[in-house]
């Protein structure tokens, strides 16, 4: 039994998952490359201020998932691991003075978060996530293009039967008068509200409609609609991302009870669901609008909208389906020797084929050549590269193994015999 363990709530990635971890992730740059997201990486902990100002303080978040750092002496400021990007996000957007850049900027982070969470399927203590965010755009178009990258990145990850959710949850004009509506509904049942919920009611009282709380549904069916609430400006906007939507071909639905979890949201909200699979637990990503967020962190009032996409959850729901999440490439070529104790010759023509760019992988346990084309069969590799007497002319053996075939080829020749062959696909 092993001494050490990985933290509760955390894993090992071994190769084939971190291969999986790693196309989702290739996949997500891709995407943000072709509708222009900017690269960003932002550090991996914060001031505590930065989530509890940004996120709120009567969040899930923030009340109980955050990752705290304890401080080295009482003058240390505090810190806490980044349980989400955006809030990172816009704090480095306030610092760095982007809102003198043009308008609006873009930006996309790939990266594990944290959460001291309960642990269970699907839901890590360190996860990864897909974050985009476009600030300082504050038309409804941004709104759609956000919400149809989330649905692209599905479709290419062959995540089959992706639903889109939508609702707007207003704005300071007109959410509180629907506040006003929820606490007075919410009261008159203040004896069934478990306790927590009896305290989001006098803090934040739209929380009460994402609570996780089974005891919760009945009331929440029940609640007043947001949607009915809306001022002119938000029904106007929301009508318009739905126009967008319709016009890119992007199927939805309008969930009025869908808040997302996190208090700088306004307006538009979005999440993304496997059909049949639409639990509370069971979002695969989601994200809204946040207009106020620069301005809680100390920029100017600024319009913003992004998402974040669970990679973790991605994986778990290919694995559901049977679809293949990844496999490690194979090596193009696997150098073998008839000679086991040469390990050095071996060592040198996998240097010189790797210097060309080629993957290659090299035998250097000394054993007979059998076992070492053994080796390169099970490393699935296209090509042997034997090493043997005809290195004295300059030659190598080039044993193709998917064709079976085998031929002499000058060392000279070799790098580029095998990046043809790597670009054709061609046997040897």
């Amino acid at each position: 039994m092993p001494s050490f363990r990985a933290p509760r709530g955390t894993r090992d990635l071994l190769p084939e998952t971190r291969a999986g971890l790693s196309r989702l992730e290739s996949l997500a740059r891709s995407l943000a490359a072709r509708y222009g997201y900017r690269e960003l990486e932002i550090p991996l902990f914060e001031q505590t201020a930065v989530f509890e100002r940004g996120i709120g303080e009567a969040t899930d978040v923030v009340e109980k998932e955050l990752f705290r750092l304890a401080p080295r002496s009482e003058e240390a400021e505090s810190w806490a691991l980044r349980p989400e990007a955006t809030a990172g996000v816009v704090r480095a957007y306030v610092q760095h003075g982007m809102q003198t850049w043009p308008q609006p900027v873009k930006f996309s982070v790939v990266g594990p978060m944290f959460r001291y969470d309960r642990p269970q399927a699907g839901r890590y203590r360190q996860f990864w996530q897909w974050d985009v965010e476009a600030i300082g755009d504050p038309g409804p178009g941004v709104d759609a293009e956000v919400i149809e990258l989330g649905r692209r990145f599905y479709v290419e990850a062959g995540v089959p039967g992706v639903q889109v959710l939508v609702n707007s949850i207003g704005d300071s004009v007109c959410r509180p008068v629907y506040l006003d509506r929820l606490k007075e509904y919410f009261g008159r049942h203040e004896a069934a509200l478990p306790e927590l919920e009896l305290r989001r009611l006098q803090v934040n009282p739209l929380r009460l409609l994402d609570s996780k709380d089974p005891a919760m549904a009945a009331l929440v069916a029940a609640a007043p609609r947001i949607t009915e609430s809306l001022c002119e400006a938000c029904a106007t906007h929301f009508e318009a991302v739905r126009a967008h939507l319709d016009a890119l071909g992007v199927a939805y639905r309008v969930e009025p009870t869908l808040v997302r979890g996190l208090d700088y949201y306004s307006r538009t909200a979005f999440e993304y669901y496997r059909s049949g699979a639409e639990g509370q637990q069971q979002a695969l990503g989601g994200g809204g609008r946040y207009d106020g967020l620069v301005e809680l962190l100390g920029g100017r009032h600024t319009p913003a909208i992004g998402f974040a996409l669970g990679l973790d959850r991605v994986l778990l729901a290919l694995e559901e389906v049977g679809a293949e999440v990844a496999r490690e490439t194979p090596p193009l070529a696997f150098v073998v020797g008839a000679d086991p104790a040469d390990t050095a010759a071996r060592l040198r023509v996998a240097a010189m084929l790797r210097a060309e760019g080629l993957s290659v992988r090299v035998e250097l346990v000394p054993r007979k050549l059998g076992r070492q084309l053994e080796s390169a069969s099970r490393e699935h590799a296209h090509f042997a590269i034997i090493i043997g007497d005809e290195l004295t002319d300059g030659n190598v053996q080039l044993k193709d193994l998917e064709a079976g075939t085998q031929r002499l080829v000058p060392l000279t020749e070799l790098a580029k015999d095998l990046a043809r062959a790597a670009k054709s696909h061609h046997h040897g």
